[in-house]
């Protein structure tokens, strides 16, 4: 009888590990996919502001303004 009660409760435990893996990989797998959209987002932002492009040449007094 003790025997069975031991085994029981090791294959709780061992379900409660896999669950909480499980969980563990879902949580880095939603975290990845959150992070790329950041960046798509900062990209899209930084080229709203209308930033600065290099034509070419050399102006050094075009530089300062």
């Amino acid at each position: 009888m003790a025997q069975r009660a031991l085994a029981d409760a090791m294959e709780l435990m061992v379900n409660a590990m896999a669950q909480e893996a499980v969980s563990r990989i879902a949580d880095r797998v939603a975290q990845e996919a959150r992070r790329g959209g950041e960046d798509e987002l900062r990209l899209e932002r930084f080229m709203n502001n209308k930033p600065p492009i290099f034509k070419g040449g050399y102006d050094p007094d075009g530089a300062q303004t």
